[in-house]
């Protein structure tokens, strides 16, 4: 079995520490992409071969032993080891990434409608509530709306703008609130439904940016640009906890719109050069699904402002999904496929 050994200088911090001991960690591993369950080994690369003592390795803070079984999240992991040289403190770190240990399912779609659409919204969020009436939220500074839409005939029924400082990102609805992000502003907003009168704002607190939002009838999912979604309490909003979004090679950033569906996390993304969506599970970030929506964008009118697919919502009704994009002057209704 072939053994991959990653040498990887980081950045040493002590008190009075000599930088020329390029003490780093030296991680000897059996596979080029680590799954949970697989086994690493630990040592400290220590070129001057003085002598080490109190030697700890930790994850996330927690003491793990130099052979060490992962059971940790998906993406990104931080391996820290604190030592001592001669009475002196040293603490090094060296990230890992931990992958998913299943490859996705490929599958594509086929159209059942064609609907109108505003060519001039630049879709964020979409949205159907619980008596299948179509919300839609939509970006761009001083261009920016909350709107309910007649998805049959592309009338709007009802709508508001934002602020011109603000840039409408994703939206979602839960308990007869809707709940609307913005983008490098740093604060959502939450509206009552019936009448879009505001509740209440909310700050971000360690998510970068808005981008998508869903919610499972409990929780609020939010995604920032990143690789993370990250989990939101639904009555004070605050950040409880992220996972990663990972598949078997590779961490995927730049996740956009989100739809919840039968326990998984639907999104729109930035990541690929061709309109795909993903199938993520929520518990653990691993992408179950890659959606090839290739095609569509070719389908709608084409002009100088035409924007990437985003905007998914699943109807409960139809059992169908509902996708289109920013600036498309059509709305699909669809179903999602396994390739066979």
């Amino acid at each position: 079995m072939r053994i991959i050994n990653l040498f990887i200088l980081l950045t040493i911090s002590s008190c009075g520490v000599n930088v020329n001991h390029n003490y780093s960690i030296d991680i000897s591993k059996t596979n080029e992409y680590l799954n949970n369950g697989n086994i690493i080994n630990l040592v400290i690369n220590n070129p001057s071969e003085n002598a080490l003592s109190d030697l700890i390795f930790s994850i996330d803070s927690v003491e793990i032993s130099p052979k060490y079984v992962l059971n940790n999240k998906l993406g990104v992991n931080t391996i820290k080891a604190s030592f001592k040289v001669d009475d002196e403190n040293f603490i090094i770190q060296k990230n890992i990434i931990i992958y998913s240990d299943t490859k996705p399912k490929l599958y594509t779609y086929k159209i059942i409608n064609e609907f109108d659409h505003d060519m001039n919204s630049y879709t964020q969020g979409l949205e159907f509530d619980k008596d299948f009436n179509l919300y839609e939220g939509t970006g761009q500074y001083g261009f920016s709306t909350l709107k309910k839409v007649d998805f049959k005939t592309g009338k709007v029924i009802k709508k508001i703008f934002l602020d011109k400082s603000y840039f409408g990102e994703g939206i979602t609805i839960m308990n007869d609130k809707i709940f609307q992000l913005t983008w490098k502003e740093k604060i959502g907003f939450v509206y009552n439904k019936s009448d879009f009168n505001l509740i209440k704002s909310f700050n971000y607190k360690n998510s970068l940016e808005g981008w998508g939002l869903c919610n499972d009838g409990e929780k609020l999912y939010k995604s920032d640009g990143t690789e993370k979604i990250w989990i939101l309490d639904p009555i004070n909003l605050t950040e409880l906890d992220n996972f990663s979004v990972v598949t078997d090679n590779k961490i995927i950033k730049k996740i956009n719109e989100l739809e919840w569906y039968d326990g998984k996390i639907y999104a729109n993304t930035y990541q690929f050069n061709k309109e795909v969506g993903l199938i993520i599970d929520p518990q653990s970030g691993k992408v179950e699904g890659v959606i090839d929506f290739s095609g569509l964008k070719t389908k709608v009118k084409q002009h100088p402002k035409l924007d990437v697919l985003n905007g998914i919502a699943y109807n409960k009704q139809r059992k169908t999904f509902f996708v289109t994009g920013k600036n498309w002057n059509k709305l699909f209704e669809i179903k999602i496929l396994e390739n066979q």
